[in-house]
């Protein structure tokens, strides 16, 4: 399990991911019509850490992490799978999972943006090329055309959604600054036991114990949301991530918000406006001129000398 894997097991697997996050977005929407959204993360957040413990345990990779990667631990747990998590599941209660997908896999240009302001990285022409192009799209799926600006819950969802990608791109920032003594892979149980125990203590607090009509349908969609969405994600994604180079990943990822807005339009019915996909094609490739001339750029002038 250690060992990387073969090109196409590893595209398999990342193919995997990219369709089990995309559709998590609409089984999200659908989870929190029946709890509020600190509930929501948190039980599927014990489901995750169920399937994880069982996945890492069969692959030996089950480890106590070195002091040294107690912070990265913590981002992770903190800004992602609690911040992140929460911030959308409580914006697409208001959003179409369409929509909601699109600004949240707004992340990359994020990075692209405040890593050079950080002193992170250097921002080149690719970047802001890219970062230029995925504002507007931006702009595009925030039109009054498209998002209804006098609905105020509709706003606030859409604002919730932008600060999750934001805290997502925070997390992602301090990730590459990390020197990792453990693997990610071994990190990511202690990861999702943080957040577990940060969102249940803030659901109890916040929500009290939680009440809802179970039924199996909900069963299935929170198996579905934890099993595959998160811990089988998760885990394909640390298994990726040494078989497939950074550049192809980054790229690859662009395509879960159109697995979501698919998904939506098929299992929510949600219609796919010109708004959507405009905004959508423009995010995407800001994303991708972002991270495809950025590294072709530094490929030259590694080249030149």
């Amino acid at each position: 399990m250690n060992s990387s894997l073969s090109p196409r097991t590893a595209i398999g697997l990342f193919l995997i991911v990219v369709l089990a996050w995309g559709v998590n977005w609409s089984i999200t929407k659908q989870l929190v019509q029946f709890l509020p959204p600190l509930w929501t993360s948190a039980i599927r957040s014990w489901i995750a850490l169920a399937g994880l413990f069982v996945i890492l345990g069969l692959s030996n990779n089950l480890v106590i992490p070195e002091r040294r990667d107690i912070p990265v631990v913590l981002s992770v747990a903190l800004l992602h799978m609690t911040v992140f998590s929460v911030l959308v599941a409580a914006g697409v209660r208001f959003l179409p999972a369409s929509k909601a997908v699109v600004l949240g896999y707004t992340t990359p240009l994020w990075v692209a943006i405040a890593a050079p302001l950080l002193g992170e990285d250097t921002l080149t022409a690719p970047k802001l090329a890219g970062a230029l192009l995925g504002l507007i799209g931006l702009a595009v799926i925030l039109n009054p055309a498209s998002i209804d600006w006098t609905n105020t819950n509709v706003v606030l969802g859409a604002g919730m959604v932008i600060l999750a990608a934001i805290s997502w791109a925070a997390n992602i920032i301090y990730i590459r600054a990390h020197r990792w003594i453990g693997s990610p892979l071994q990190l990511l149980i202690w990861q999702v036991l943080v957040a577990t125990i940060v969102l249940t203590g803030s659901a109890l607090i916040t929500d009290g114990l939680p009440h809802a009509e179970w039924s199996w349908r909900l069963v299935l969609l929170f198996l579905y949301s934890g099993l595959i969405g998160t811990a089988l994600a998760y885990w394909a994604m640390s298994m990726v991530n040494k078989s497939i180079s950074a550049l192809t990943t980054s790229l690859g990822t662009t395509g879960t918000p159109l697995v979501g807005i698919a998904s939506a339009a098929v299992l929510l019915g949600e219609p796919i406006d010109i708004s959507l996909a405009v905004a959508a094609g423009l995010i995407v490739a800001g994303i991708g001129l972002a991270t495809l001339g950025d590294r072709l750029l530094r490929r030259q002038a590694t080249a030149s000398g």
